[in-house]
């Protein structure tokens, strides 16, 4: 049976969803934007890269609070807005949180829009195995 989690402190979802849905030995963890888990009305930080940031930080924490890190992830999808523009600037943020033998696989795609208006969205698989 699969198990949800709506994680505290994780920020508020946008949309009728779980932070997370485990099941089989995997967690898919659920996109997140560069919104301000403390305070949900607050604008998204300015740019790509200080939304990255954010977004990072707020997989960590749905990460972290089932036990996990970014070492158990084993597959991203990663959402932009400004595919050419944003591209290499997303890639230096993320690639920051993995070691450098140990990145997941991953999708990137270019989208015409996103919640909240953000630049970028990204969800993770991660494995407890």
């Amino acid at each position: 049976m699969p198990t949800f989690h709506l994680v505290p402190g994780a920020p508020q979802p946008v949309a009728p969803y779980s932070h997370a849905v485990e099941a089989n030995g995997l967690v898919f963890v659920t996109g997140q934007l560069a919104t301000d888990p403390d305070d949900d009305r607050l604008p998204l930080p300015d740019g790509i890269d200080a939304q990255t940031v954010k977004v990072m930080d707020n997989l960590r924490r749905v990460l972290e609070a089932l036990g996990l890190g970014f070492a158990d992830v084993v597959s991203a999808r990663v959402f932009l807005t400004h595919f050419e523009r944003d591209y290499v600037a997303m890639n230096a943020r993320y690639a920051s949180c993995f070691a450098p033998d140990r990145l997941p696989a991953r999708t990137t795609v270019g989208v015409t829009h996103l919640a909240r208006g953000g630049l970028v969205e990204i969800d993770l698989i991660a494995s407890r195995r």
